[in-house]
């Protein structure tokens, strides 16, 4: 088990996260969240090294996937970078890399009730304003509580502090993000627990992957 007492709040810097091997010799896996074994409720940043790929396998409980860097191929179709993908649960694919990729991925965090796949290339899909000045998100995917989506903070943003039923996770893609409990730069992992708290902002400007309301609940 890594990081997996949702109740705490968790700050991890993938750079200096090690890689680790998996069932396919190709692939390579940054641990950032785990309970279980190879079936397992995760969050990795996961590379393919060119020519890898992974036979045919079902996601009982969901899959979504943010390409960083290459291209993704599966037999529905290829997703180059800023590619999000959510295979929903009951889903199956063989995936692959002809040229390599470095993806973040996290396995079982869906609603067993969300049947509908997704596929949005974040570089031609439409942003909306946010809530406060300097705030876009495109939004990748809604269902019950859970959201995810992309959200953009021009320099000197400041939000609102608010709290996150069902917790808060954040990979920051660029740029550095701010709250009162810190500084995170581009490659940080946050997790912030059910009913936490924070006043978020970004001095330089940032790019964050959010989801949010997909934690357990105490």
């Amino acid at each position: 088990m890594l990081n997996s007492d949702f109740g705490q709040r968790v700050v991890v810097d993938v750079g200096m996260t090690p890689w680790s091997s998996s069932p396919e010799k190709l692939v390579h896996r940054k641990l950032l969240q785990r309970d279980g074994g190879e079936v397992a409720l995760a969050t990795s940043v996961v590379r393919y090294e060119p020519g890898a790929r992974f036979p045919l396998h079902g996601h009982d409980l969901g899959e979504e996937i943010f390409v960083l860097e290459g291209v993704l191929c599966d037999e529905h179709g290829t997703y180059g970078p800023g590619t999000y993908l959510k295979n929903p649960p009951g889903s199956a694919h063989a995936p692959y890399s002809v040229e390599g990729c470095t993806l973040f991925v996290k396995l079982r965090h869906l609603d067993p009730l969300d049947v509908e796949r997704v596929v949005i290339d974040t570089a031609t899909a439409p942003w909306y304003a946010g809530l406060v000045p300097g705030l876009s998100v495109l939004p990748l995917s809604e269902f019950g509580v859970q959201h995810t989506a992309l959200v953009q903070w021009a320099p000197e943003t400041y939000f609102n502090r608010h709290h996150h039923y069902g917790g808060e996770e954040i990979l920051v893609l660029d740029g550095v993000f701010e709250d009162e409990h810190g500084r995170y730069p581009a490659g940080t992992w946050l997790r912030s627990p059910h009913l936490s708290q924070h006043t978020p902002l970004s001095r330089e400007g940032c790019t964050i992957l959010v989801k949010t309301g997909h934690l357990p609940l105490p």
